[in-house]
């Protein structure tokens, strides 16, 4: 029989204590000590378990509950926090108080997400990508709840529900998960045209990011500035990644879901670990009244942008994210966002998208929060003091004093606390001349939904709009429904005719009529700021290079290669088919990863440093061939020595600009080759 647990002595049980020294005693939620944490309370060793322990209740009992509710959209998400500095203080423009004065500082915590797959999905499927921010101010809570489009895919909030119903896994079926291409999602986009200007970004390289930290962010709305005098300026909110815009090739993102479904996760973890903090700009765009009648779109409607070259941007701070969460249950998962915070110098415009979120924001954490005092939890809460008149609820962790939990009152005057009171300085909301019959209609002005898609088309590079053909085609394949297919063309049609042939030659399917416009397209300039490649930001910083060795190689060269790349602001990353140290020609060396799970999918760049005996054996080995293969595949540079040319023969790798000797490769992989791409894959 075993001897009863001792918790004086720490003998006898079969545990053994913990809390001793400086190790802190494992307690009950309630404060109990606990003693033994590895036995249940029985009736006799081997007897039934009994009732009346409480310890094993709790615990069981919490873990029941552990989970709550996914959001329905956004449910796989990520999370840093950091902060964010005034570099260009604007209170000519607004009154709100991080805006201020240069230098100041505010804590702020982001989170980045995808949009349509559940929180158990992968990282990196095409989808619009969440791009969330709460700035913990002194003048409380201000969350920019943006993604990295700055269009949306509806004009009014009453349709979200059934854009999120099309885009979802199919009810009947349950499948796909996180994905577009399907006939749910094509047939609702076939029917509602306003779409297409969203479609059409995410179809591009923006719907497969490279990382969180090269991905741009959008408030997506019109917001107003209003300053101390209550002058009222509109603007709209940019985020820009120090580290350039950058995106995957559509093979390698879908082969990195394979090789890693935490890809975003881990990237953004381990470059704030490893100290190379993610940084942004915030810039805006600033615009009167004037110049949003002059426009040919309104600025109102969220289908729509005002390209860089209509209303520059200005930059007015930067934000960096320096520390990972200490836990993703607590700060991730019950981090609240609510388009309806704002502070003093921010307001609403009149989109309607935008008015209908602010009411779903709120609503939906009771659902998935479980009480109205969501804003208690410490990742929701304000910084900065807050009171009001608020009281009781489920969960509620305050403990307000006294009587007044009404206002106005008078309790003051008889020497009671008599609460907190509104000042004059507090949010005022801007003041605007309202009238008009109570319809439920659009304004004309937000029936143009061909213009812009257009110009979107018109300023991507030819490789960007081979890769929105193609995608539109692969999406259109997995559409069963040839009605819908056929819809989908026909509104195609009104953006650009080349695009629409390229789709259905991709299809082999005969162009169907154009489909009716509510109002015809008008001619916009293209915008370079819209492409990615146009706009490469050609750097080795916050990239990662894997560097493939084995028995004999180099280390010498491996050495001066690492050396190299972290000069060069990149992260070098070893690679050989065994990881525990393998003998090369000066001295032994440790690989970080082991060649068949660190496929070339998960880098930018590759290098290959073998000796002719080691490429020869490793030619045979279909790891090895598909490493060199898939990173040439992938437009990626790929820097060797002489020994690796068995290998890149047996790959098939062609000499081109950016297959180049390991000397030249830091500079080789700051750039992806498009030109090789149609040498080796038919695109639309």
């Amino acid at each position: 029989m075993a001897k009863p647990y001792d918790s004086m002595t720490g003998e006898g049980g079969d545990t053994q204590q913990i809390g001793r020294g400086d190790t802190p005693v494992m307690t009950t939620n309630h404060g109990t000590p606990i003693s033994d944490n590895q036995n249940s309370l029985k009736a006799g060793a081997r007897g039934p378990t009994l009732l009346e322990d409480f310890i094993l209740r709790e615990k069981i009992f919490h873990f029941d509950h552990e989970r709550i509710p996914e959001r329905i959209v956004h449910a796989r998400g990520s999370v840093a926090h950091g902060y964010f500095e005034c570099t260009d203080p604007i209170p000519d423009l607004s009154r709100a108080s991080l805006f201020s004065e240069q230098g100041k500082r505010t804590e702020v915590i982001v989170r980045f997400s995808t949009v349509a797959g559940g929180a158990g999905s992968v990282d990196t499927p095409r989808d619009v990508r969440g791009f969330a921010t709460k700035f913990y101010t002194d003048e409380g809570n201000w969350d920019l709840v943006g993604n990295n489009i700055p269009v949306f895919f509806i004009q009014d909030a009453i349709k979200f529900p059934d854009l999120i119903h099309s885009v979802k896994m199919e009810a009947d079926r349950g499948f796909p998960q996180a994905a577009s291409a399907h006939d749910t999602f094509w047939d609702f986009v076939s029917l509602m045209p306003e779409s297409l200007h969203t479609v059409l970004w995410a179809m591009s390289d923006r719907g497969i990011p490279r990382s969180y930290r090269m991905m741009e962010g959008f408030g997506i709305h019109t917001f107003k500035l209003v300053n101390a005098e209550g002058q009222e300026s509109f603007v709209k909110f940019h985020w820009r990644p120090r580290l350039g815009t950058q995106s995957l090739i559509w093979d390698e993102s879908a082969k990195i879901q394979g090789a890693d479904n935490d890809f975003h996760r881990r990237d953004l973890w381990e470059a704030i670990a490893n100290g190379d903090y993610p940084e942004y700009d915030l810039a805006i765009q600033v615009f009167d009244q004037e110049l949003a009648a002059s426009l040919p779109y309104d600025v109102l409607d969220p289908t729509k942008i005002i390209p860089e070259e209509v209303v520059p941007l200005r930059v007015i701070g930067r934000m960096v994210l320096d520390r990972n969460p200490d836990n993703h249950f607590a700060e991730n998962e019950q981090l609240a966002f609510l388009p309806s915070n704002v502070v003093p110098g921010i307001d609403f415009s009149d989109d309607p998208l935008l008015h209908g979120r602010l009411f779903s924001y709120l609503d939906t954490q009771k659902s998935r929060l479980g009480t109205t005092n969501f804003h208690q939890i410490p990742v929701n809460a304000p910084k900065c003091p807050y009171a009001n008149m608020m009281r009781d609820g489920m969960m509620q962790t305050h403990v307000p004093k006294g009587r007044a939990n009404y206002e106005p009152n008078s309790l003051a005057e008889a020497g009671e606390d008599g609460g907190p009171r509104p000042r004059q300085e507090g949010f005022r909301t801007a003041s605007q001349p309202v009238e008009g019959e109570k319809l439920r209609v659009r304004p004309e002005t937000f029936a143009d939904h061909y213009s812009q898609p257009r110009m979107f088309w018109k300023s991507q590079t030819a490789n960007e709009q081979a890769h929105i053909a193609s995608a539109i085609t692969f999406e259109l394949s997995k559409v069963a429904l040839q009605h819908v297919r056929l819809r989908v063309l026909s509104q195609l049609r009104n953006v650009d005719e080349e695009l629409a042939e390229r789709v259905a030659k991709g299809l082999a399917l005969s162009l169907p009529d154009r489909a009716p416009a509510a109002r015809d397209p008008v001619a916009l300039e293209p915008s370079e700021a819209l492409s990615i490649q146009k706009r490469w930001h050609a750097t080795l910083e916050g990239r990662k290079v894997g560097i493939l060795f084995a028995e004999g190689s180099e280390k010498a060269a491996v050495d001066r290669l690492i050396s190299q790349i972290r000069d060069a602001g990149g992260t070098p990353f070893t690679i050989a088919p065994k990881v525990g140290g393998i003998a090369l020609e000066g001295g032994k060396m440790e690989a970080d990863g082991q060649l068949a799970g660190s496929p070339s999918w998960i880098f930018d760049a590759v290098a290959v440093v073998l000796s002719s005996e080691a490429a020869g054996k490793l030619a045979h080995d279909s790891a090895a061939v598909g490493f060199v293969m898939d990173a040439f595949a992938h437009l990626k540079a790929i820097g060797h020595d002489d020994g690796a040319k068995p290998l890149l023969d047996r790959a098939g790798i062609k000499a081109d600009e950016g297959v180049t000797d390991l000397a030249s490769l830091p500079k080789a992989a700051t750039l992806r080759y498009w030109d090789r791409e149609k040498k080796i894959r038919d695109l639309a």
